[in-house]
Order: structure tokens, then sequence, then C-alpha cells
């Protein structure tokens, strides 16, 4: 696991543990504004472990690729993901 893989994991443990705790606060009847925060808190960490991801990939996969000259259909799965991360705005 290289140092991009260990940072998103870190984030995605982090965000795991964010969403227990808003099923927590669900489960006690927390204010709704305040749950609002914490999953816009958890979202904003899984973006961030998604362009480590991301970055990742682009660093190593898709260098490989055009190392290998297979790298056009690297670039068509870049271009997917950005454009499911924009219609997710």
């Amino acid at each position: 696991m290289n140092d991009e893989q260990k940072k998103a994991m870190q984030y995605l443990k982090t965000a795991k543990g964010q969403i227990d705790g808003i099923i927590k606060m669900l489960d006690e009847g927390r204010y709704c504004i305040d749950i609002s925060n914490q999953i816009i808190a958890a979202q904003s960490i899984l973006k961030r472990a998604n362009m480590l991801i991301l970055k990742q990939h682009l660093n190593h996969c898709v260098k490989d690729a055009f190392l290998h000259d297979t790298g056009e259909e690297k670039v068509d799965e870049i271009i997917d993901i950005l454009g499911k991360l924009m219609e997710s705005r």
C-alpha cells in the first residue's frame, strides 16, 4: 500500500466513525442542523479520500498504461469519473 492509499484508508476510517456518530445522533433525536453538518463533514472527508485514490491512479496506473501504449482507455476512465464528480455537485 502506497502513501496515498494509506492516507485514503485513514480518511475512510474517519468517515466511517463519523457516519456511525451520525446514526447515533439520529437514534438520539438530535437537532437536524447538527446532523446535517455532520453529514457534510463526512462527505468532505470522503471527497478527500477519493482525490487521494485518483491521484494514486494517475501517478501509477495511468502513467504505467501510457508507458505500455494503453493510456487512451485510462484517460476515458478518468473522464468518466470527472463527469460523475461534476454531476454530484
